[in-house]
């Protein structure tokens, strides 16, 4: 089962090595990781996607995830109302004789078009894995020339608490 695990830590030297080297150590695979400054430029937030078969083995990486010296937090959002999205870069074989078709193809996708050649367009596409993973699957016939993924980036929604708002009712 694939879980979502936020970790925010102090942006130190060393510091994405010795979380990895936990996860390693654990022997959890890790299938995607992002890493990048919050809001406060000393602070980071690494964003792991890995295969979990045994939830106590889980509960136990994330102790020990918390004990590390430069992590200040560490979330497993999986199961949490969250917003992910993650970004792809295709270079799609396109032939100027195709290209009217392949662009009716990818604009439910909303993906935009970032650079062309002579028989090549490289698309950009964001969104949750499975649209991206879509996205690929319906250009794959034309042909990959080339292909990279950002990884899975998320956090938690914000939640919404209504209280005696007096607009509330005269929309009821």
């Amino acid at each position: 089962m694939k879980r979502i695990i936020t970790v925010t830590v102090i942006n130190q030297s060393g510091v994405l090595n010795r979380v990895t080297g936990l996860l390693m150590k654990r022997q959890f695979n890790i299938e995607s990781i992002t890493v990048g400054h919050t809001e406060q430029p000393q602070i980071s937030k690494m964003t792991f996607v890995v295969n979990v078969e045994d939830e106590q083995k889980l509960e136990q990486l994330l102790k020990q995830l918390q004990k590390q010296v430069d992590v200040l937090k560490v979330n497993d959002i999986t199961e949490k109302s969250i917003v992910v999205r993650e970004l792809a870069l295709v270079k799609v074989v396109s032939p100027p004789s195709a290209r009217a078709e392949i662009n009716s193809l990818v604009e439910p996708f909303r993906a935009s078009t970032i650079d062309t050649g002579k028989n090549v367009v490289t698309f950009q596409v964001t969104g949750n894995p499975e649209k991206i993973d879509a996205f690929i699957e319906l250009v794959k016939p034309y042909g990959i020339k080339e292909l990279t993924r950002t990884g899975v980036t998320a956090f938690v929604r914000e939640t919404q608490k209504v209280t005696n708002a007096p607009y509330l009712s005269i929309l009821q």
